[in-house]
Formats: C-alpha cells, structure tokens, sequence
C-alpha cells in the first residue's frame, strides 16, 4: 500500500481524536478547520480516498458515522 500524504494522516488523526473525545466522527467543516483546507470538496475528496483504501468507513451517509478501518 502506498505512503499516506501528510495531510491524510492529519485527517486520520482528528477523526481518531474526535471520535476518542465526543464518540462519533468529525464533520467535514470541523475537519477542514483541523487541517487547514478552507473547501469542504477537498475534504470529501479526501475521506474518499481514504474511504478506498479501507481506512474508513461510514455507516450512513453522514461523515459524522466515519468509523475507523482495521
């Protein structure tokens, strides 16, 4: 599996440390916010990459369901 880029393991990072904090997963303005990407289009982009590699999943269509992949 190829190397995360630097600004998808911060977005691992916050989604680990919500969901360690408050018990459910960051939204994507929240995630933004962590991270430094203003676009909420960025974000989703970037879940769903992380999404394709399996490090995430959601169980509804809310990114706020974001459960961490094995």
């Amino acid at each position: 599996m190829d190397h995360l880029s630097a600004r998808q393991e911060r977005i691992l990072g916050c989604i680990r440390e919500r969901i360690a904090g408050a018990g459910e997963g960051p939204s994507i303005r929240q995630i933004g916010q962590v991270v430094g990407l203003s676009s909420t289009s960025s974000v989703a982009y970037q879940l769903g990459r992380l999404e394709d590699r399996g490090l995430i999943s959601r169980s509804t269509s809310s990114w706020r369901s974001v459960r961490l992949g094995t």
